[in-house]
C-alpha cells in the first residue's frame, strides 16, 4: 500500500509540477508501423487532455538504417491523420534541433560529462572478440562480471588508452552499471517495476565510429533538455527503462525524470505474437498509415489511405486497442477521445489487432458522413470509368447504396448499373427469375409505364402494382424479372428507386432490351 501511496503522489507531483511536455520519436528507417500510429495518438490525447505540448522528434543516430523518404512519409502520415504535434523536425519550437543527428556536439558534451564522472569507460573490443566471448562464456554479457576480462578503460593503462584514441583507433563509450541495487520504475500503467542492476549489461552510449550515440543516451539527454515530463512509448521499451532510469541518476537529474508509460503491444489477429506486416500481406489488411514504396527492394506495401479508410476511422479503432473508457460508447471523434482518454485504463495485455472491427468503423463512418460528402468522394470514380454525370446525380445514387458499402470505392460495383446499362444478364438469376410468361408480361409493363405521367417512386408504384394486381401477375415475379433487365443481377434498391432514377425512356428501352435478349 506504501509503494501505491508513493506512486500516486509522485503521479500528482508530475501533473501539478511541471507542464505536461510528451514525445513521439520515430526512427526514419521506413514505414510507419500502425502500432507506432497508436503510440503517437495516445501521447497526442494525453499531451491534449493537460493542455500540454507534442514533440515530434526524428531519431536517425543509426545512420546504416537511414531509409530516404521515411521521414516525409512519416510526416505525411500524420497530416493525413489530423494529429497535430506543437514543435520539432518541420514544425520548429524552441527546444530543437529536433533531428538527432544534427545534435552530436550536445552529445559529445554529456559523453564527456559521463566519462570524466566514472559513470562510463571507453572500451575497444572489436566485433570478432566479443563474437569469442559469446562463444566462451554462456549467456555472455558485457557487465561488471566480464567487463574486467576485456578490453577498455578499465583494464588498460591510462596512456595506452590515450595513444589509442588518438591513433584513431573505434572505440565505444560503455555505461557502468552497478551490482547490488534495485531500481525502481514507476509506470502509470503497469505501476511499480523493479529490477535488481546486475540483470542489465553495460549498455554502449556512443560509438566514435560515427561520432553519433547511441538511442539509449541521445534519448535520456533529449528527454531531459526538451523538458519531457512523461514518456509514453511501446511496451517492447519497458526492458530499457531501468537504464533509462539508472541514467538520469548518473547525471543528477532525478527531479527532472519523466513519467513512463509503458503501452500493451498490438497483437496478431489469429495466433501468438505481435502484429507484422506479414500478418496484414498473409489476411489482405494494412499495417501502415499509407501506402509505402520501399526504395531499396521496391515493394509496395498497402496503407490504409489507399485502401479506402476514413483518417477519423482509422484514429477511432486505434484508440480503442488497448485503452478502454469504461463504457458502451465506441464512436469518438478527436476531440471526444481527448475528454475521455484516461491513460491509467490502458491495459498491460496486448491487444489483438481486429482488422475486421477496423473495416466497421470504417462503414460506420461512411454512414455518418452526408450524402454530399460521400458523393464528392465517389464523382470522381464515376467519372474514371467513362461516365459524365451531375454531381446531383451522383449524391442520389449514394442516398440509395451507401449503407450497402464499407469503403466508398465499393459503390461503383454495385452502381454501375445506374450509370451504365447491362450488356448481360446474370445466367445464374436469369434461369432462376426469368420466367416463361416473362417477356409477355414485361412488354406489357413497358405499355403500362408509358402511360405514367409521374414517373416518381410514388407515381409509379401505385399504377403499376395496381396493374399487377388486375392481371393476377405474381408481385415478386414481376418485380424480379424487371430487375433483372434493369440491373442484369438479382440484386439493388427498390426497383421504382431504380427506374425512378433511370427515368421513363430509359427504363423502358431497358425492359425491352431485356425482352428481345431473353426471350
Amino acid at each position: 500500500m506504501a509503494k501505491k501511496s508513493y506512486f500516486c503522489k509522485k503521479f500528482i507531483h508530475f501533473m501539478s509540477e511541471r507542464r505536461v511536455r510528451v514525445r513521439f520519436a520515430p526512427s526514419p528507417t521506413g514505414a510507419l508501423h500502425i502500432g507506432g500510429v497508436r503510440t503517437a495518438l495516445y501521447n497526442y490525447l494525453f499531451a491534449r487532455q493537460h493542455g500540454g505540448d507534442l514533440v515530434f522528434r526524428i531519431e536517425d543516430t543509426d545512420s546504416s538504417r537511414f531509409v530516404p523518404g521515411a521521414e516525409d512519409y512519416i510526416i505525411e502520415s500524420f497530416r493525413w491523420l489530423g494529429i497535430k504535434f506543437d514543435e520539432g523536425v518541420s514544425f520548429g519550437g524552441e527546444y530543437g534541433p529536433y533531428r538527432q543527428s544534427e545534435r552530436r556536439d550536445i552529445y559529445k558534451k554529456y559523453v564527456e560529462q559521463l566519462l570524466a564522472a566514472g559513470k562510463a569507460y571507453i572500451a575497444f573490443d572489436t566485433p570478432q572478440e566479443l563474437e569469442a566471448k559469446r562463444a566462451e562464456i554462456k549467456n555472455f554479457q558485457y557487465d561488471a562480471s566480464t567487463r574486467g576480462m576485456m578490453r577498455n578503460s578499465l583494464t588498460l593503462p591510462k596512456e595506452q588508452v590515450d595513444a589509442m584514441i588518438a591513433e584513431g583507433q573505434q572505440y565505444v563509450v560503455r555505461f557502468k552499471i552497478e551490482p547490488g541495487e534495485e531500481v525502481h520504475v514507476h509506470d502509470l500503467i503497469r505501476g511499480e517495476v523493479v529490477v535488481k542492476s546486475e540483470i542489465l549489461d553495460d549498455k554502449v552510449l556512443y560509438k566514435s565510429a560515427d561520432e553519433l550515440p547511441t538511442y539509449h543516451l541521445a534519448n535520456i539527454v533529449d528527454d531531459h533538455l526538451m523538458e519531457i515530463s512523461h514518456v509514453i512509448r511501446g511496451e517492447e521499451w519497458l526492458p530499457s527503462a531501468p537504464l533509462h532510469v539508472l541514467l538520469y541518476r548518473a547525471f543528477g537529474w532525478e527531479d527532472t525524470m519523466p513519467q513512463f508509460a509503458h503501452l500493451p503491444l498490438l497483437l496478431k489477429p489469429d495466433g501468438k505474437g505481435k502484429l507484422s506486416k506479414r500478418d496484414g500481406d498473409r489476411l489482405g489488411f494494412p499495417v501502415f498509415p499509407l501506402e509505402w514504396h520501399d526504395p531499396k527492394t521496391g515493394e509496395v506495401s498497402n496503407g490504409f489511405r489507399e485502401q479506402g479508410y476514413f483518417p477519423e476511422a482509422v484514429i477511432n479503432f486505434l484508440a480503442l486497442l488497448g485503452w478502454n473508457p469504461g463504457t458502451e460508447q465506441e464512436m469518438f471523434t478527436l476531440q471526444q477521445l481527448v475528454e475521455a482518454f484516461d491513460i491509467s485504463k490502458c491495459s498491460k495485455a496486448g491487444a489483438k489487432f481486429d482488422y475486421q472491427k477496423g473495416i466497421w468503423f470504417n462503414h460506420e463512418y461512411i454512414l455518418q458522413k452526408s450524402d454530399d460528402e460521400i458523393a464528392q468522394l465517389f464523382a470522381p470514380i464515376v467519372a474514371n470509368n467513362g461516365v459524365e454525370e451531375s454531381l446531383e446525380r451522383v449524391t442520389e445514387v449514394v442516398h440509395m447504396m451507401k449503407d450497402r458499402v464499407n469503403f466508398v470505392k465499393e459503390l461503383w460495383p454495385l452502381c454501375s448499373f445506374f450509370f451504365i446499362p447491362p450488356m448481360e444478364y446474370d445466367e445464374k438469376t436469369a434461369k432462376k427469375r426469368w420466367k416463361e410468361d416473362s417477356a409477355k408480361a414485361l412488354g406489357e409493363l413497358c405499355e403500362v409505364l408509358q402511360g405514367i405521367d409521374d414517373f416518381s417512386v410514388e407515381g409509379q408504384e401505385t399504377v403499376v402494382k395496381d396493374w399487377i394486381e388486375k392481371q393476377g401477375y405474381k408481385l415478386g415475379d414481376i418485380m424480379n424479372a424487371w430487375r433483372l433487365a434493369l440491373v442484369g443481377i438479382g440484386k439493388g434498391p427498390g426497383m421504382f428507386d431504380i427506374s425512378a432514377f433511370l427515368g421513363k425512356e430509359e427504363t423502358i428501352r431497358r425492359t425491352r432490351r431485356a425482352i428481345d435478349v431473353l426471350k
